[in-house]
């Protein structure tokens, strides 16, 4: 079996043991128009210039005819089967030999942190990832494709993964990468100070795992930012939000849950996806649902999953129009009604404001109005079956949410304080699911 036919089969097995994976997008193939100045390949009878002080691996795949060419400092050319270099008499090519010589693009551009150069094979429409995840966590396998050449740098700093797959070989213990990584064809492929360790334990925890790289995500927003010269665009909202890993605001809303140890993180995603995102009501949103550490507050829950909890991004892509906001409500009605089962304890959401540039004073208190009307719509429906609800007022506003008594058994009998809302969310309600009163008797 050749390295492709093995990479296809540990990309199999990566499946069927639920592992996360980033596959490593760029090249440094001769054949690739991006790696040129031009933005194109060079044409029979093109000079080739390579930078004179890099070291490069540059795969071939096609015959090429030059009339000369500069070779890099240090580097390899592997040709495909067919492939070659002839020189070529520059009278034949007149429309191509009078120019500018062809340049290959630094190939020390490429960087580890930027998110653009990744990309995660499982991921389905209408979901993404926040910026910090888009880059290879603790616990994801690495892949470089074995049919494409490639230059990675690693930056400052530590990098610690599952494993590595790269020129056909997969590295799942640091003596092994760091004998790849010394050696001339390591040298070629990977360059900077970092330092690229792998730990083979996989995430074991179906609740899922927190990422690991909020120690980076400066260097991850810098390189994912440097193309819009280091700023943000601004949000097409007002109180935009910005969830916990994002470099940038947005617009739409964030539900946090605060979960238990029988949370499923892939099935609650699955759920959401067939459930709700694919309804015709909620097209032109993506969501992204990870795991996250939890932000310093008060909390009457302890053991692990009382540091971390589960983020659902609900983000617009279009002009807002407030198909965020009533799926963060639609989640929160079915959380009510189905969340002790889900693993589920509370939920909060906070949502943006209006659309900058568009919508009056009176409709932006519409708006709020709706929200809060439909939320107690759903409260009331409730009430039927346990005659119980708790309403925060206005002057203790927190956001929408609800409240699940059986995670805090351990706890008081009363519920735990609701957080502060943000400021600027348009969420102030606060809801105690009457589902579970009993629990709290």
């Amino acid at each position: 079996m050749g390295a492709r036919g093995r990479l296809l089969l540990w990309l199999q097995l990566c499946v069927l043991t639920r592992a996360a994976y980033k596959i490593w997008v760029p090249n440094t193939d001769f054949d690739t128009a991006t790696n040129w100045s031009r933005n194109r390949t060079p044409c029979a009878g093109a000079a080739v210039e390579f930078p004179a002080d890099k070291m490069v691996s540059v795969l071939v795949r096609e015959g090429h005819s030059v009339t000369n060419m500069l070779l890099p400092l240090d580097g390899e050319f592997i040709l495909a089967s067919g492939a070659g270099f002839s020189a070529a008499d520059p009278s034949f090519h007149p429309d191509c030999s009078a120019g500018a010589p062809a340049l290959f693009l630094d190939p020390d551009r490429f960087s580890w942190h930027d998110p653009h150069l990744w990309r995660s094979r499982d991921a389905a429409q209408g979901l993404f990832s926040v910026d910090a995840e888009r880059v290879p966590c603790r616990h994801d396998d690495v892949v470089f494709p074995p049919d494409a050449s490639f230059r990675v740098g690693l930056g400052a700093g530590a990098t610690r993964v599952r494993s590595v797959w790269a020129l056909g070989q997969k590295h799942t213990s640091n003596a092994d990468l760091s004998a790849f990584l010394g050696s001339r064809a390591g040298r070629l492929h990977f360059h900077g100070p970092g330092a690229l360790s792998v730990g083979p334990e996989a995430c074991a925890d179906p609740s899922g795992c927190v990422c690991g790289n909020s120690e980076v995500q400066p260097r991850i927003c810098a390189a994912l930012l440097r193309p819009l010269g280091g700023r943000c665009p601004p949000a097409a909202c007002q109180d935009a939000l910005r969830p916990a890993g994002q470099c940038c605001d947005l617009c739409g809303a964030i539900v946090s849950l605060a979960h238990g140890p029988a949370f499923d993180l892939e099935r609650y995603r699955a759920r959401l996806l067939r459930g709700f995102l694919t309804l015709p009501q909620y097209q032109g949103l993506r969501m992204a649902v990870s795991k996250v550490l939890r932000p310093a507050r008060p909390r009457a829950a302890t053991g692990p999953e009382a540091d971390t909890e589960i983020q659902v991004v609900l983000a617009e892509t279009g002009p807002g129009t407030g198909g965020a906001g009533r799926l963060a409500r639609a989640l929160l009605a079915d959380l009510a009604e189905h969340g002790e089962a889900l693993g589920v304890g509370s939920a909060t959401v906070r949502e943006s404001g209006a659309p900058v540039g568009g919508g009056s004073a009176a409709g932006l208190a519409g708006a709020v109005v709706g929200a809060l009307l439909l939320a107690l719509s759903a409260g009331a429906l409730l009430l039927r079956r346990s005659g119980r609800l708790r309403c925060k007022t206005r002057d203790e506003a927190a956001p929408l949410g609800f409240h699940n008594p059986v995670f805090n058994a351990a706890g008081p009998a009363e519920p735990a304080p609701a957080p502060r809302a943000d400021a600027g969310t348009t969420s102030q309600v606060y809801f105690i699911n009457p589902l579970f009163a009993e629990a709290e008797a």
